[in-house]
């Protein structure tokens, strides 16, 4: 349904994300120059697979990326970086006439890439797979040769849809989440009047000078979102919004979100199951969570793009994903497939990827080697952790039980720092055994450099931060990317986990 177009395009207006273009091919092959081995454990039934409210609680269940695994090389990267869904596209549908044959085997931004046996890959390894849906071949779309176009005829989308849904939730593949559209919306708070993935009436070609679309999301729900889900619904999958984009404002989406369809007379909220957002801290998951998720209808909250340029801060990853691990835990965490959020993109050119695909070899960059740290520190069964805390001076942080560990996620400047906690009872020896570890390189400091002593009830935890930290470009200069995410994170901060290692609780 791409009908050919590049889809891998990275823009930015007004210090801010503009167009991402879904889904970047198919990576290369190579082998990796380190093979980094974690707790994750990724059995051989997909995470779709598993029983609502009968799981662990695992970091990795919170971790996706845009893109296959491909090779089994760069699955064992994906298992190293606790990466456990996938998603890409799907097609190419019918992209010269309505007389084509339906073709739905293929994937990557040219549909030059095989998808059966990617999906089949996925589910061998444990992997989830979603399915994104989208767009208008040029025969169907408003406008003229416009991928992104509302269609002319809704019977040509829904032909697409179905031929997806019923051939990728039957044997061998078996899936369960199909998404619908990408960031369909209207007029976007930063200025831009159409949707970069939806247009309509009055779309010149140009972002910056086309029109309002006044009718976007009547239009989007009416003749896309409703239609799919009632086919997706019909094989008993679930379904995925088409993401958010984090320019349309979050009370904008709710407002749509509760839209009641005259067409249908159903509000689209009703044909919802998994909340779906872009680029957004996990602070603006809260709201959603509440309103929707908590007492239903939906059963989750997703972010299906988050990361990109703001992986240039080596900090964004390992705090998103701890931040939404320590917030998942308060919020009824109780299906692995709740909450998840998926990096947007797991490889590419840049250094801010999670790896860079080479030649002559795929290797990790700063960002993949930070979630191969938080996966390695936090690789238990987790918890949340109900004691207090006091930060000394200099730093602030949060803290899970990983299995008996305690870890506390510290955001410090250089010098002797300090963390108390409370409610915990000392071991046997009176001595703690602790850890301080980067969180960016995985390395663990000196012992000299960590020291933990008793009080009572009380654990004081005394540790060095290196004068230079590993805050925000890698070397200790600091640079902010202007994401909310970031905002506590000042200059020459560095980001490490204090780990307490079988804890008692009191």
């Amino acid at each position: 349904m791409f009908a050919g177009q590049r889809i891998d395009t990275l823009a930015h207006f007004a210090g801010r994300r503009r167009i991402l273009r879904l889904l970047a091919a198919c990576a290369g092959m190579a082998t990796p120059l380190a093979r980094a081995r974690t707790a994750l454990s990724l059995s051989a039934g997909a995470p779709g697979t598993q029983a609502h409210g009968m799981h662990e609680r695992r970091i990795t269940q919170l971790i996706g990326s845009n893109g296959w695994a491909g090779a089994p090389d760069d699955v064992e990267m994906w298992r190293a970086m606790g990466i456990s869904w996938g998603r890409g596209s799907v097609g190419p549908g019918q992209p010269h006439s309505p007389l084509d044959v339906m073709r739905v085997d293929k994937t990557s931004s040219a549909f030059d890439a095989d998808l059966p046996p990617a999906l089949l890959a996925n589910k061998r390894n444990g992997i989830g797979s979603l399915l994104q849906l989208g767009y208008t071949p040029w025969w169907n779309s408003r406008v003229p040769r416009d991928a992104n176009s509302a269609p002319v005829d809704v019977a040509g989308w829904t032909r697409y849809v179905e031929a997806v849904v019923r051939q990728y939730s039957a044997p061998p593949y078996n899936l369960r989440h199909f998404q619908i559209w990408n960031e369909a919306a209207g007029t976007l708070s930063g200025g831009l009047a159409q949707a970069t993935f939806w247009h309509g009436p009055d779309a010149d070609g140009n972002l910056k000078t086309s029109k309002p679309y006044a009718r976007a999301m009547q239009d989007y729900v009416d003749k896309i979102h409703i239609p799919a889900a009632r086919i997706i619904r019909r094989y008993r999958a679930y379904v995925v919004y088409g993401g958010w984009p984090d320019q349309g404002g979050l009370d904008n989406f709710k407002t749509w979100l509760e839209y009641r369809s005259p067409v249908w007379n159903e509000r689209m909220l009703d044909w919802v199951d998994y909340i779906d957002t872009h680029y957004l801290p996990v602070t603006d998951l809260d709201s959603l969570y509440r309103q929707y998720v908590k007492n239903g209808p939906a059963r989750g909250v997703w972010q299906t793009e988050i990361g990109d340029a703001y992986m240039k801060d080596p900090h964004y990853l390992p705090r998103y994903f701890f931040d939404l691990a320590v917030w998942a835990l308060d919020s009824d965490w109780d299906d692995p497939n709740k909450y998840l959020s998926m990096v947007y993109h797991w490889d590419g050119y840049e250094p801010f990827r999670l790896t860079h695909r080479g030649p002559p070899e795929r290797t990790y960059n700063v960002s993949g080697r930070s979630l191969v740290a938080l996966c390695r520190t936090a690789n238990g069964t987790l918890s949340a952790f109900p004691k207090a805390m006091k930060f000394g001076a200099g730093v602030d942080g949060k803290a899970l039980l990983s299995g008996r560990d305690l870890v506390m996620q510290v955001s410090a400047e250089p010098g002797w720092r300090s963390v108390g906690v409370t409610g915990i009872r000392p071991p046997a020896n009176a001595n703690a055994r602790v850890e301080l570890i980067d969180a960016v390189t995985g390395g663990a400091s000196a012992a000299s450099d960590i020291a933990g002593t008793w009080s009572g009830a009380t654990l004081n935890v005394r540790f060095k931060v290196p004068s230079v930290t590993n805050g925000a470009d890698g070397t200790g200069n600091s640079s902010n990317s202007g994401h909310s995410g970031n905002s506590n994170n000042p200059p020459h901060r560095h980001l490490a986990y204090v780990v307490v290692h079988d804890v008692n609780m009191a």
